[in-house]
This record gives structure tokens, C-alpha cells and sequence, in this order.
């Protein structure tokens, strides 16, 4: 993937990305999935996303190699801190009422002096979403750097959901309340979209066509 930047730097229409690998488990992960990769891209338009995925050489090639994939076309609702610096998340302003589907990103930049106590607190952190939350649809650990620099995306049936997870689940308000006291981060960003359109498989079968269809 890292290598790719010469190539996908230069297209049309994209106005910011990142290639990142994935880990094992569903949240953030020590542990790498050597199967799986990720690219995000901010988009002058639709149209520019797909020409790329249509027609791009480097995009080509990964299809090559890749027995399936899944691409997510999701519009921002909200976003709060920074990646690499900036934010880069405009909220739309064409947002689908009857919508209900919530996509979240949290990421995170870890200090390399806090590394030890926070790889330590993540398995009780993730228990909840291990175990399966209510409403949760799917979720998946990515991130540029092993250890260092990693998120987690999730989609989620409707915002209820993803509060009954931020709010009730005393893992997640206790992980909430150690980043505060022990400061783990230089830098975060969570950002929450509207899912709108979904291409492709995971596992064999598109996962939001129940969803969106309706």
C-alpha cells in the first residue's frame, strides 16, 4: 500500500487519503491482517470516486490481487480533532433525512511514552464491541502505522445505537476517562457519516444492500 502514494497522489478529484493496513480483530489490534487493506478518500464529487475505482491503473492492480472488495460511499455529519495535522471532514449539507445508518471513525496517534499502558487497557476497552452491541452492523481495526497510528471504523443502524455504546457501556466511558487522565494521545479524530451507498462484498455478501434497499 505505502508504496501506491506516487500513483494516487496525482488523481482527480481527490482531495485527501490514506492508505492503511488492518488488524486482526474487529478494534484496534497489535496484531496484523495481512488479508485485508483499507483506503479512504475525501472526493471533489462522486463521479471522481468512480472514475478512479473504474479506471485507475493502481486501482487495477489491487483488484487484481484481491479475491473480493467493498467500497462505502458515506457523506460527513460531524467531525471533532485533527489527522495529520488538519481536518479534513466538511459535514454535508445534503444529508438523507430517512436515513438512519450511522459510519464512525475514531483515530487515534498514540505517544510513543504511552504506548505500554494503553496496548494494556485496549482489550478491556474492546470487550463490548467483541462481545456484539445492539445495533452494531459492522465493524473493522485500520491504521498507517502498527501499534502507532490506528482507528476503527463502524457502521451502526441508527444513532441510538451508537450512543447506547458510547454512553452505557462502562468500558468504553472508562476508556473515555483514561484518555483524559493519561493523556495517551498527540493527536485524535472521530468522525460520524451517513452511509449512502454501498459496492462490493465482505465475507461474501454486501453487507448495507439490507439496509439501504428498504
Amino acid at each position: 500500500m505505502q508504496l501506491a502514494h506516487a500513483y494516487i497522489s496525482k488523481t482527480p478529484g481527490l482531495q485527501f487519503y490514506k492508505l492503511m493496513g488492518s488488524g486482526r480483530d474487529r478494534g484496534f489490534s497489535p496484531f496484523p491482517d495481512w488479508g485485508v487493506y483499507a483506503m479512504l478518500g475525501i472526493w471533489d464529487s462522486e463521479n471522481c470516486a468512480d472514475n478512479f475505482f473504474k479506471d485507475a491503473e493502481i486501482f487495477g492492480r489491487y483488484q487484481a490481487f484481491a479475491c473480493e472488495q467493498w467500497t462505502i460511499y458515506m457523506k460527513p455529519k460531524q467531525a471533532k480533532g485533527l489527522w495529520s495535522g488538519i481536518n479534513p471532514f466538511t459535514p454535508s449539507t445534503e444529508l438523507d433525512k430517512d436515513n438512519p445508518l450511522i459510519a464512525v471513525i475514531t483515530r487515534a496517534s498514540v505517544k510513543v511514552a504511552k504506548l505500554i499502558k494503553f496496548w494494556e487497557y485496549v482489550p478491556i476497552s474492546q470487550r463490548p464491541i467483541l462481545k456484539g452491541c445492539k445495533g452494531l452492523i459492522y465493524t473493522k481495526g485500520i491504521g498507517e502505522i502498527p501499534l502507532l497510528e490506528m482507528a476503527t471504523f463502524s457502521l451502526w443502524e441508527n444513532i441510538d445505537a451508537l450512543k447506547n455504546f458510547a454512553y452505557n457501556s462502562p468500558e468504553h466511558q472508562e476508556a473515555i476517562q483514561k484518555t483524559r487522565k493519561i493523556d495517551w494521545y498527540k493527536e485524535e479524530l472521530f468522525v460520524r457519516f451517513q452511509p449512502y451507498r454501498s459496492v462490493g462484498t465482505w465475507a461474501g455478501e454486501n453487507v448495507l444492500a439490507p439496509y439501504l434497499n428498504h
